[in-house]
């Protein structure tokens, strides 16, 4: 499905709404487009309508007196006064003259002494006529007042009537737009914790951020201006044209010609638009990226002196950004305004020849009020057209964020599970598994090892050895691709993930802390878990003791990165939220490696807490912690080159061996 369609279906979610903002608005476009219409009525009717034949009548309330005589005009008569004199009154430059006859054709006037003179081409006419005063012509007039007044107090009504629907479409369709954003957002942040943690590896953390922010926010001014100045104009366009057609149809069908114009132009423009917008956006990504590295990493920046290079990596990326912003800019000054422009003034030329055209037919009988009216509505049209040719580029860089965020959104991922199991007993058994981040390069060959209920298993190993990838299987961060794994003999693979981690807890050597406080990161804001139990935890791991300083005790705020606290406090921290979470396996990640001796005390006293009753794995590059363990393996280069426990591994003087002499200061003896 196309980027437009989705967003389309996305739309559709709040038809209802949308609905009744276009009714709203079709109202207020017809009211406003009628105005136009009530001008030529004005015009020609009232203010010019003067000039219409006048019939002697009786003295009536709509009749004028003039010489001792009553005339009403034919327009309003009611029953039409074929054998009653007719009089006309005309407009000679400045002057009105009034006859006691009908003309045979109108044409050009000239008045002088008494004579009106009319010719039109070679023919030329003579009629007796008299100058009406000042006063007198008021008389002709003052009927027309009533209803000049009546017509300007409707327009007046229709005016309001258009600014109250013209408040509620344009209220109702931003309304709806923002919900769509707000769905469109939740369902992004819906994704990313559906996605497979393999996915942030490939992808930095800006960019992510830059497709939840950022193009979610280009694809709000979609919903937001865009669709609403298209919807707009489209039916102002209709109206317009629905207007042009009533007062002359063959002009209408000349101004149609902009609307094929219209859209090979945007074909055109978006296909230069939308190869600068797909650069533009993936920069604006780069750049999240990169400032959200540098701010993770300004302790090494500084630290290392690099501030000048970062500087210039920056730099490289915004002038890149820099440049097609620019070239964006010059392709929507050569084209929006000046397009519109051209197109004005081509339209004005055809009805300059059009009408032209038809004055020199001799039974041309164009109106003053038709060509304000249609003079109106060409204005009127152009700013419609002004609108959709502005928003064009706004459409186009929508619709890059749009692809961007729909592909983070087919990206494969699984539906966060709220199925719920038993507490597990954390009997692990890992049968022949082998594993690599990469396909064909495997980091983990052929492990198996038993894991039982209440049993302490220590990974330990160089660097690269396979220690976190074995975790990472356990949690289902990742699923091998040889072998299996199997707790209380389920195989792993059909347990849904997140109904899995129910029963798991994990103690990182650098702990992630949340925005909030001390309390709410032991509980995660978990409703199970009450603040009792939140202040036993802590207590449990000797928290107390080392958090006991903290102004507000465990209400105390914990900011981004938890940098208030030490790395001794953050550690408790999350030994007492894994304990808080009662889990059935728990994995301690270097959990003592960046830790002060006084504190590793208390620490390891809290290890002993957490560790009873529940199957725990330990990576440790400290041996001196593990030497309880009740299984020991030993890594290198992905796979397990011995096990054993602590006195067993120390009597075979192998690796282990090795590892712990070096680490007690003893250089172990060649041989």
């Amino acid at each position: 499905m196309s980027t437009g369609k989705r967003l389309f279906h996305y739309a559709l979610i709040y038809k209802k709404v949308i609905g009744a903002a276009l009714v709203m608005l079709s109202i207020a476009v017809a009211a406003d487009l009628a105005g136009p219409f009530i001008a030529k009525k004005v015009i020609d009717d009232h203010i010019l309508g003067i000039e219409s034949v006048w019939h002697e009548t009786k003295e009536g309330p709509a009749s004028v007196e003039y010489g001792g005589r009553h005339y009403i005009k034919d327009s309003i008569v009611e029953s039409r006064h074929t054998d009653s004199d007719t009089v006309r009154i005309l407009q000679v430059g400045r002057k009105f003259v009034f006859m006691d006859q009908d003309i045979k054709f109108d044409g050009s006037r000239s008045y002088e002494d008494g004579i009106l003179t009319i010719s039109k081409g070679s023919e030329a006419t003579r009629y007796e006529a008299e100058v009406l005063t000042g006063k007198d012509l008021m008389k002709f007039y003052k009927p027309e007042i009533p209803r000049i007044a009546k017509l300007l107090a409707f327009y007046f009504g229709l005016l309001v009537l258009a600014a109250i629907f013209q408040y509620g479409q344009r209220f109702y369709l931003q309304k709806s737009a923002n919900r769509i954003i707000q769905k469109l957002r939740e369902d992004v942040y819906r994704q990313i914790q559906r996605l497979p943690i393999q996915y942030f590896d490939n992808l930095p953390a800006g960019k992510v951020v830059a497709r939840i922010t950022n193009d979610t926010e280009a694809i709000r001014e979609l919903y937001v201006t865009v669709l609403s100045t298209f919807f707009t104009s489209f039916i102002y366009i209709t109206g317009i044209y629905i207007a042009l057609f009533i007062l002359n149809a063959k002009l209408a069908a000349i101004c149609l010609l902009l609307l094929p114009i219209l859209f090979l132009w945007s074909k055109l423009y978006r296909k230069y638009a939308s190869k600068y917008n797909h650069v533009i956006r993936s920069r604006v990504s780069d750049i999240n990226g990169m400032i959200n590295e540098s701010i993770q990493g300004m302790n090494i920046i500084q630290a290392f002196s690099r501030e000048k290079e970062t500087q210039q990596e920056f730099e490289v990326l915004n002038k890149e950004h820099f440049m097609y912003q620019n070239k964006l800019l010059n392709l929507n000054s050569m084209t929006s305004h000046n397009l519109v422009q051209v197109l004005r003034n081509i339209v004005f030329v055809a009805f300059i020849w059009y009408f032209g055209a038809e004055a020199l037919q001799p039974s041309s009988a164009v109106s003053l009020g038709m060509l304000y009216a249609i003079v109106d509505y060409i204005n009127r049209l152009f700013n419609p057209v002004q609108g959709i040719v502005n928003q064009l580029p706004n459409l186009e860089q929508a619709l890059v964020a749009g692809e961007r965020v729909f592909k983070l959104m087919d990206e494969e991922g699984i539906d966060v599970s709220e199925e719920r199991m038993p507490r597990y007993k954390g009997n692990v058994v890992f049968e022949h598994v082998s594993f690599g981040y990469k396909v064909g390069e495997y980091v983990l060959n052929d492990i198996s090892f038993e894991a039982k209920q209440g049993e302490t298993v220590a990974l330990v190993g160089h660097t690269g050895s396979g220690k976190s990838s074995i975790m990472n299987l356990l949690f289902r961060f990742y699923d091998p691709q040889e072998g299996r794994i199997t707790i209380d003999g389920m195989n792993i693979r059909d347990i849904p993930k997140q109904t899995l981690r129910q029963h798991m807890g994990i103690v990182l050597q650098d702990p992630f802390l949340f925005t909030g406080t001390v309390a709410s990161n032991v509980s995660l804001e978990h409703p199970s878990i009450t603040r009792e139990q939140v202040e036993q935890a802590l207590a449990s791991v000797g928290a107390d003791r080392v958090l006991k300083g903290l102004e507000n005790g465990y209400d105390e705020p914990v900011i981004e990165k938890a940098s208030t606290l030490s790395s001794g406090q953050r550690q408790l921290i999350s030994f007492a939220r894994a304990l808080a979470f009662d889990p059935a396996i728990l994995i301690l990640d270097e959990a003592t490696s960046s830790i002060d001796t006084e504190t590793e005390s208390i620490i390891q006293d809290a290890m002993e807490v957490l560790k009873e009753g529940r199957t725990t794995f330990i990576i440790a590059h400290r041996l001196s912690t593990i030497r309880n363990a009740d299984q020991i393996l030993v890594l290198e280069k992905g796979s397990i080159v011995e096990r054993g426990n602590h006195d067993e591994l120390m009597e075979l003087k192998g690796k282990y061996y090795q590892m712990y002499q070096i680490q007690i200061g003893n250089k172990p003896k060649a041989g």
